[in-house]
């Protein structure tokens, strides 16, 4: 049977080298924040076959007939099935007197005149930190929830808190790649932290708790019947390849559906999709290859 405990400390080193990367990323250029957290107004236009490309500097000029000259992102996605294209442009809160708005889409008319202007949402300021402290009181909730489930689903293997500790630690360990990933991704390719980005981060962490629990199911199990004479590193690493097989699969078959909408799903749901599938990825590795091995290095010690 193959060992992969052995290999524990090689696990955790290639878990620094994906984490400190993007904790580098995060401390220096941040997350690129969408309206949702930052406050503004977010602008969806749709471009129907065009004799001329869509271009983001003529965009940028359009606005600024409507005063917005500074803090404007535009994002333009490549032309869909049907040659259409989207445009994403972020501005500051717009006024609700909507001359703003119909002067910035007059101008944009003039110079692209099929141009529709499929959405426009403002976000103000209170809601964007309201946005932002549920985001932190979510994962803290989540974290004591799975900490007190744990420990008492496990109360009856030898000692149960272990089992909580290490599926948090594992869990924050899939929140931190995620949003480092999320921060070096916002510098390369514009993608941005928003509401769908927190929905995303919390779905990460119920596949992750849910596909470390299943681990540390099979090592209760085994433990129940371990031989006196057995290792708990040896427990471990068998319940580790009895489960790698569903681990895999499983994650797998969710990976391809979300590789089918990250390809044909469009722009507007791109950045949501990519981070559920990194999400899932490292959730997979972690619950394999972080959490069970923690077990025996809290067993063993760190010699």
């Amino acid at each position: 049977m193959i060992n992969i405990v052995r290999n524990r400390y090689l696990y955790f080193l290639f878990s620094l080298l994906l984490i400190v990367p993007g904790m580098i990323s995060l401390a220096t250029f941040g997350l690129r924040t969408g309206i949702d957290f930052t406050g503004g107004a977010d602008w969806e236009f749709l471009f129907p076959e065009q004799s001329t490309p869509v271009e983001a500097e003529t965009i940028r000029q359009a606005f600024a007939a409507g005063n917005f000259e500074s803090a404007v992102s535009v994002r333009v996605s490549p032309p869909d099935a049907t040659n259409r294209v989207f445009i994403n442009v972020r501005t500051p809160t717009v006024n609700e007197d909507g001359n703003t708005r119909d002067t910035v889409l007059n101008a944009v008319k003039a110079q692209y005149p099929k141009a529709v202007l499929n959405t426009l949402d403002s976000v103000g300021a209170t809601v964007s930190t309201e946005s932002r402290n549920q985001a932190f009181v979510a994962v803290l909730a989540a974290s004591v929830a799975i900490l007190v489930y744990l420990t008492l689903a496990f109360r009856k293997a030898p000692h149960p808190i272990r089992f909580g500790v290490a599926a948090i630690i594992a869990m924050l360990h899939d929140v931190l790649v995620v949003v480092g990933l999320a921060s070096i991704l916002g510098q390369v390719i514009g993608l941005e932290v928003d509401a769908l980005f927190l929905t995303a981060l919390l779905t990460v962490i119920s596949f992750s708790v849910h596909d470390t629990i299943v681990v540390f199911d099979r090592v209760r199990e085994n433990l129940q019947h371990r031989r006196s004479s057995q290792p708990f590193e040896e427990v471990v690493n068998v319940s580790i390849v009895q489960t790698l097989a569903r681990s895999i699969n499983t994650q797998l078959t969710a990976l391809l559906t979300l590789l089918a909408l990250l390809l044909f799903g469009g722009a507007t749901i791109r950045d949501f999709v990519l981070v559920l599938m990194l999400g899932l990825v490292s959730g997979t590795y972690s619950s394999l290859f972080n959490a069970a091995q923690l077990l025996v290095v809290w067993e063993n010690g760190w010699g």
